[in-house]
């Protein structure tokens, strides 16, 4: 693996992370908090910083290798996370470090789980910070770079293929660099259309900016502490649903839609079955949700589809308290932590197109074993899939949940239950936040003890990178010449 680009590009990008710091200042200085100086001074450090590493290695041109690719995607998730942790630390909003981090990459990996008992009482700079470390995060900051790194004269189809969500590249453009910037264009979009909705329904400006950062990121971090709950609006629950349903889904698929092929939707495997598994639990909550927690058959429905919707796009907003819902209803929405969002969104979690494949590949096998001459292959948008990709699946599927049994038994060494440990590394995992008992919808993070709270930003990491791309770092065939 050749150094000199890796680190060419990663101060490249911790320079770009110093820049976007300063989209804070203005909420800032309009509101004239404390917080100015130590957004200026992490700004400074990081660019700087960022700046010194790029002109050190900058001599280099070309297409960046699968390998370096891998390095830059790990490493520069954990080196942003680390500067863009600084004007929390600074500021002295959050003045333990490893708070701090774990704030950062959380917002970053758009996760929304935080240590923070009093997100009211920070400066707006801080909590601007806060949510748009989602937005960057969401689509990413290294798929961001591939619409900039052939301007340096480097490629970026290996940060592509590493940083992409879910199994395959899908590419709307002969170009990298024009698929990149094609899927931000629809991301900005989203993102302008439902702040302009949620100031309308009520929102300030800046809640609005922030909120719709932690939906179209699919992040959850809100700058109320009862989160969602605190605006008691059907309208703006309503707008949030549709937006975090849309973020939920391939973004290549809403690019289609935009550009005329209105049967996109129908025609997708993948976004039917995401359609169902919605529609289908939230009936079964619906069914259970005890009478109390909602006045009216509406309200029903839309606490139900609300919370159903936030957990299996793994945005993480709440309406209210589902740890006083019945046990059906808790294992539903914990079930769905694993399940995920669509590949290509900005959801986490396993993916539904790997669970679908994962339930067609079991069906195939019983029919198999009924008739082993016959040649049934499983099929996904009408093409045959290929043993390697269901291997590939199978495989991350037993890695995904080998991480979750040893991350889960670390938590309870740690101090957490049995049900909190669970809970915390389901949702570190599938990034989505809120999770079960100690660490539950009301509660936060912030007495998990600091060895648990490293675990489970690594768990965050390995969740956003979806496992192989982090772990390939870890194995000898990588670092062999």
């Amino acid at each position: 693996m050749r150094i000199r680009p890796v680190f060419s590009v990663l101060g490249f990008l911790i320079a770009i992370v110093g820049a976007l710091m300063l989209t804070a200042l203005p909420f800032s200085l309009y509101f004239g908090d404390s917080d100015v100086n130590a957004i200026l001074v992490s700004s400074l450090i990081t660019m700087v910083t960022g700046a010194l590493i790029w002109f050190t290695f900058r001599r280099f041109e070309g297409e960046l290798r699968v390998r370096e690719g891998f390095a830059v995607v790990t490493l520069g998730w954990a080196s942003i996370a680390l500067f863009g942790s600084l004007p929390f630390y600074l500021s002295d909003a959050i003045p333990v470090f490893t708070d701090a981090y774990f704030e950062s990459i959380s917002g970053l990996t758009t996760t929304g789980a935080s240590i923070l008992t009093d997100i009211e009482s920070l400066p707006h700079g801080i909590l601007y910070w806060r949510s748009f470390t989602h937005w960057i995060g969401g689509m990413g900051i290294i798929l961001l770079s591939v619409a900039v790194l052939p301007l340096l004269g480097v490629g970026g189809m290996q940060l592509f293929k590493a940083e992409a969500p879910g199994i395959v590249v899908d590419k709307l453009s002969p170009r990298v660099s024009g698929t990149a910037k094609i899927l931000w264009g629809v991301y900005i979009a989203l993102t302008v259309v439902e702040t302009g909705l949620l100031w309308y329904g009520g929102m300030t400006f800046f809640d609005a900016l922030c909120h719709s950062y932690g939906t179209v990121a699919t992040g959850g971090f809100s700058t109320k502490n009862a989160s969602i709950a605190y605006y008691d609006s059907a309208f703006l629950q309503y707008v949030i649903i549709v937006f975090m349903f849309i973020a939920g889904a391939s973004f290549t698929l809403h690019f289609r839609v935009l550009r005329g092929e209105w049967n996109s939707y129908l025609r997708d495997n993948e976004f039917v079955f995401y359609t169902l598994t919605v529609l289908v639990a939230s009936l079964i909550i619906v069914a259970v949700l005890p009478s109390g927690a909602a006045e009216s058959w509406e309200e029903r429905i839309r606490v139900s589809l609300f919370q159903v919707v936030s957990i299996i796009t793994t945005t993480g907003y709440i309406t209210g308290d589902y740890e006083l819902w019945v046990p059906m209803a808790q294992l539903t929405l914990l079930l769905l932590m694993f399940n995920g969002g669509s590949a290509g969104s900005t959801a986490g979690g396993m993916k539904i197109v790997r669970v679908m494949l994962l339930l067609k590949n079991g069906l195939v096998e019983i029919k198999r074993a009924i008739h082993p001459k016959a040649i049934m292959p499983v099929r996904f948008n009408g093409r045959s899939v290929s043993a390697e990709i269901i291997g590939e699946i199978m495989a991350f599927f037993v890695l995904y949940i080998t991480i979750f049994v040893i991350a889960s038994l670390a938590m309870t060494a740690v101090g957490l239950d049995l049900l909190s440990a669970i809970g915390s590394v389901a949702s570190a995992l599938g990034n989505v936040g809120p999770a079960l008992g100690s660490v539950g919808p009301v509660d936060n993070y912030a007495h998990v003890s600091e060895a648990g709270k490293w675990i489970l930003a690594f768990c965050m990491l390995v969740g956003r990178l979806e496992i192989f791309t982090v772990f390939v770092l870890f194995s000898r065939a990588f670092w062999r010449a």
